[in-house]
């Protein structure tokens, strides 16, 4: 058995990435923990994210790179993050809003043996 991503999206999610990548090119998430979006995913033109050295890259979703800031990374290490998508557009910077919808962020906390398998392979990566 593998470990399990950290991150994963919707069979939505996913179309609605692909929709985003052909309008905007490369894309990238950052689980944003701030004021502005509250907890939501927020969804960049790939260009345009500046990550930081207290970034963490959880995975990919449609082929994007997803990241967190590591303070919430110790919040939520505990869970999968599923990212998926409800109708009504966001008030805020991410590219998905425009079409009128929005994704959002919701979660499973992992088995005893996925964080073993989980801590087996180390932390994930922080961002360059």
């Amino acid at each position: 058995m593998s470990a399990p991503a950290r991150v994963e999206a919707t069979a939505t999610t996913l179309d609605w990435i692909a929709r985003l990548q052909a309008m905007h090119g490369p894309l990238a998430f950052y689980q944003s923990g701030g004021c502005c979006e509250g907890s939501a995913p927020l969804c960049y033109a790939r260009a345009e994210l500046r990550v930081g050295p207290h970034d963490v890259l959880l995975g990919e979703i449609g082929g994007s790179p997803f990241y967190i800031r590591e303070n919430q990374f110790e919040y939520w290490r505990h869970t999968q993050l599923i990212i998926d998508v409800v109708k009504g557009g966001g008030e805020g910077f991410s590219l998905e809003g425009p079409e009128g919808i929005s994704f959002i962020t919701r979660s499973r906390v992992f088995t005893d043996e996925e964080v073993a398998e989980l801590a087996a392979l180390g932390e994930p990566p922080r961002a360059a």
